[in-house]
């Protein structure tokens, strides 16, 4: 009797760790995160299209929220001054909604990739303070209004910030100076007052542009101007930005009463050229083959590398999950990540959480237990 017992007990035993290991295997970063924040992945126009797909099922199945890589900004949504084209939007959210998704919307005011006529006249010479005003109004009350009540949460303004601090010499800077962040959030409230504004930058962890944006997140407040979350962009390397830097600028983001969101998660595997660093598309540095190491595949060190620090980043965001509403990585696969030619063409990177199998990596498993 007692060797059955012992038997039964063992089974028991055996049966658990079965269905604990198989639980493992097909829980979803979407279920493992559902009670700490929305986990995002930036989506392209292939991957909309194509529904039926590996690349569609994964995003559908692993994540909460979605952001459009390029579909919405305003080069391709507003190509001419009274042209607007919605299709590659319009397949955006009907996928979003049809996975239940928490849909954003990026970005509305961009100085890059911005539609060559928006900011000069026939001439190409700046417009004047009123027809900016006039243009910013209609093409972000155009966009939000057909997409209200669907579309969640804007990136209204985008990247206005140096590193500096000081505010980026656009065209919108140099027509209206920085009233131009306030109209546009002013502009997005008319269109949808029930949908979140945001305002999204990188290298947010860097003293000038954190002091510059929580002053301006303040005096917006203080104006009256809805604003409701701050996107600080993950674009991370395996020597930047230092984890307690990072960490306390979620705190201090979080102090202003916004939802803070990392917004465009990467890690790259790459060494960096000297002084490149954020996300400034503009930066270019000169390909050579020692910044190219892993060209025929990542080594084993290097991967355990940069498993170790992504899973240090997904520490802190849990840790602040009271602060941190949402965390979207940029890119679903190794494969069609833009770290691969930036700020050097070519390359071969590993900076997202799925290989170009699209399969998970060993860091996907760690942040569903590190949620657990």
């Amino acid at each position: 009797m007692r060797k059955k017992n012992i038997t039964t007990v063992i089974l028991c035993i055996f049966a658990i760790v079965v269905v604990y290991h198989a639980n493992a295997q097909t829980t979803t970063l979407r279920d493992a995160l559902k009670n700490k924040f929305l986990i995002g992945v930036s989506v392209n126009v292939e991957q909309t299209k194509d529904i039926s797909g590996l690349e569609a099922q994964t995003i559908a199945k692993q994540f909460s929220s979605i952001t459009p890589e390029n579909c919405m900004k305003c080069g391709s949504i507003h190509p001419g001054r009274d042209h607007f084209n919605f299709k590659d939007a319009d397949a955006y959210v009907n996928f979003g909604e049809a996975n239940n998704q928490f849909i954003v919307g990026h970005c509305l005011i961009w100085h890059s990739q911005l539609a060559p006529w928006f900011c000069v006249d026939k001439n190409g010479n700046n417009v004047s303070a009123d027809t900016l005003k006039a243009r910013m109004k209609s093409h972000i009350q155009t966009i939000i209004s057909r997409y209200k009540g669907r579309i969640k949460g804007w990136d209204v303004v985008n990247e206005a910030i140096e590193d500096n601090g000081d505010f980026r010499n656009s065209k919108f800077y140099q027509i209206l100076g920085k009233d131009y962040i306030r109209l546009a959030f002013q502009y997005a409230h008319e269109a949808d007052p029930n949908a979140e504004l945001y305002y999204n930058d990188y290298s947010m962890a860097k003293p000038g542009r954190m002091k510059t944006v929580l002053a301006m997140v303040k005096q917006l407040k203080s104006d009256g101007i809805r604003i409701d979350g701050i996107g600080m962009q993950g674009h991370f390397a395996l020597d930047y930005p230092n984890f307690d830097e990072y960490e306390r600028a979620i705190v201090a983001y979080g102090s202003t009463g916004c939802k803070v969101m990392i917004t465009e998660l990467d890690l790259t595997a790459l060494p960096n050229p000297e002084n490149v660093s954020g996300a400034n598309i503009s930066q270019k540095a000169e390909y050579m083959e020692k910044l190219n190491p892993y060209k025929n595949g990542i080594s084993l060190n290097a991967e355990k590398e940069w498993t170790k620090r992504m899973n240090g980043f997904f520490k802190i965001f849990l840790k602040h999950h009271d602060l941190i509403s949402r965390v979207t990585v940029w890119g679903l696969t190794d494969g069609n990540s833009w770290r691969n030619n930036w700020p050097v063409f070519g390359r071969k990177d590993y900076p997202v959480l799925f290989d170009r199998d699209i399969q998970p990596k060993l860091i996907v498993k760690q942040i569903i237990k590190e949620a657990k």
